[in-house]
């Protein structure tokens, strides 16, 4: 009988922790609640509840426009600063880091968790907006050569160098204050060079609720993006209709998928994953760059370019138009936002992913060769969008009037050799590439709302590598229960917008997300300045109390 009453605290002490859902309550409610406020407003007034969204998407629009496109430029500045400056040369993790992947892992993990999922949609689509639709200011006949110039240039500006110094910028930051300096896995910390350890504990949890809100908006904005992607394919090659129930369809295949992989793992499944995606990436951009008009690809990439860099200032600050003109809202601010939406959590997994490479590295890796990357997709499919539009006199611009933009890429494969095999293909990597940038996300984001175990350990256990192992185990299932949680609330998110309100919807989510997450970013780029301020001192960025768990 005493043995029973001595094993009944254990017991009941058992019971109560296999039942508690191990969560930073203000990390995690806050943003959760507000979404499943939005989600049940939308399924009971739907009507309202666009209304109310649209109103504050605008707001953004009228009053932040300026602020997202001279902070996002500032980012860029700030990057070629940190390579140069005797920052680039620290070692992420310390002189004696070791590399968690190799460069190759590295590069395509990179790759495929930032833009992959938008090049893939708007690389075609987006051409036929600004080869039609120029800027009405500047005056530009549309579908003349000038259009053509423009458009390329835009998409350069769009996709290249600005936005992978959106995810660059806090993902170095963040890598340096979590190796180096040895700061909690938050948010909050990416600012402590400024504000000290103000932005930690209570007050770091409210910058990590902000930047998990803001990454739920961008996500479920680009998932939205791959559905109407993947439902196109889907009428495409089976002739089934591409209404809410086949949408609803693919939106639980693709969240399914990637809780699987976010659950298996950095190495099983997200690795493998980018691994897969980058290689059929380049196999599709050959293809297209060998099949499809070849020496028109070289020469608008080169003319485009050449606008790129002539116009590049002018475009950042969007003066380029005249003041009247709504294009740069509509479109540059529009991306600009989508980017901040994900750069907060996007910054916590690549910048986890980068110990043992120096800053140099760390920057041509998640800035140079993504943004290279790009130019070169961004040419061969967009320059092959627009000239087999000229070619089959507007065809694909019709199919986007009549099918929706999803329909763009698939008229493209239409008129090139083995169309069924590549868009086929097409789609098989439009759902791996959403998969394997939700995963890495889904990964971070549970990473920051799970308790840490180590901090629940006591030193005066009579057992505490027992203690250690069970909250351990009792983390692990923590952060699966979150994947699946916020998994579900995107999917949802995202078919509600995609289904009722398309490509509207899709650019109210990111601009809901983009603004708080901005906000955060333009404190990270001031943080990064700091840095190199010290490191230029001769501060070589040890921890500031070694105490301090991650």
């Amino acid at each position: 009988m005493m043995a029973i009453n001595q094993a009944r605290p254990m017991f009941e002490k058992n019971r109560k922790q296999r039942f508690t859902f191990n969560v930073k309550h203000g990390v995690f409610w806050p943003p959760f609640l507000l979404l499943l406020a939005a989600v049940v407003f939308s399924f009971v007034n739907l009507n309202q509840y666009m209304h109310i969204a649209s109103q504050i998407n605008d707001w953004i629009l009228s009053k932040f426009a300026w602020l997202f496109s001279l902070s996002s430029f500032c980012l860029l500045l700030s990057l070629i600063g940190a390579y140069f400056s005797p920052l680039g040369k620290i070692r992420i993790g310390g002189v004696d880091a070791k590399p968690l992947l190799t460069k190759w892992q590295w590069f395509s993990i990179t790759l495929c968790t930032t833009v992959a999922t938008g090049i893939l949609f708007w690389g075609t689509a987006e051409p036929m907006y600004h080869l039609y639709q120029p800027p009405e200011s500047l005056g530009i006949v549309p579908q003349s050569t000038e259009a053509i110039k423009f458009t390329m240039a835009t998409m350069f500006m769009h996709w290249s160098f600005t936005p992978y110094a959106i995810y660059c910028l806090p993902a170095l930051v963040f890598a340096l204050v979590f190796y180096n300096l040895q700061l909690p896995f938050s948010i909050g910390s990416t600012l402590s060079p400024i504000f000290g350890r103000w932005v930690q504990g209570k007050k770091g949890q409210v910058i990590d609720a902000i930047a998990l809100f803001a990454l739920v908006a961008g996500m479920a904005s680009s998932l939205g993006t791959g559905i109407l992607v993947l439902s196109g394919g889907v009428e495409s090659v089976f002739g089934l209709p591409n209404n809410k129930a086949v949408m609803a369809i693919i939106a639980i295949a693709i969240v399914a998928t990637f809780i699987a992989s976010a659950v298996s793992g950095l190495q099983k499944g997200i690795a493998r994953l980018s691994n897969l995606n980058a290689k059929v990436f380049i196999l599709c951009c050959v293809f297209v760059f060998i099949f499809g008009p070849t020496r028109y690809i070289l020469s608008i990439g080169f003319d485009g370019i050449i606008d790129y860099l002539s116009n590049f200032f002018a475009r950042s600050f969007n003066v380029y138009t005249g003041p009247e003109d709504n294009w740069p809202k509509l479109w540059t601010v529009f991306y600009w936002a989508n980017w901040y939406a994900w750069a907060p959590i996007t910054a916590l997994f690549l910048g986890r992913i980068s110990r043992g490479y120096t800053v140099r590295q760390f920057i041509i890796v998640n800035l140079v060769l993504p943004a290279t990357s790009a130019i070169v997709w961004m040419a061969t499919f967009s320059g092959t969008a627009m000239r087999l539009d000229h070619l089959t006199q507007g065809s694909l611009h019709q199919a986007m009037q009549d099918k929706g933009v999803e329909a763009v890429i698939f008229g493209l494969f239409d008129n090139l050799p083995l169309a069924g095999v590549t868009t086929a293909v097409f789609i098989g990597i439009t759902f791996i590439s959403y998969v394997t940038a939700a995963d890495s996300n889904t990964d971070a984001m549970s990473n920051l709302c799970a308790v840490d175990p180590s901090k629940n350990t006591s030193k005066s256990e009579v057992n505490p590598n027992d203690e250690n192992s069970h909250l351990e185990a009792k983390a692990a299932k923590s952060k699966m229960l979150l994947k699946f949680v916020w998994g579900i609330s995107i999917g949802v998110i995202a078919w509600v917008m995609v289904s009722y309100a398309s490509i509207d919807g899709i650019k109210m989510m990111s601009n809901l997300g983009g603004l708080p997450a901005m906000l955060i970013i333009i404190g990270t780029n001031l943080a990064l300045i700091k840095l190199i301020y010290k490191v230029s001192k001769g501060d070589t960025l040890e921890p500031v109390n070694k105490q301090i768990k991650r």
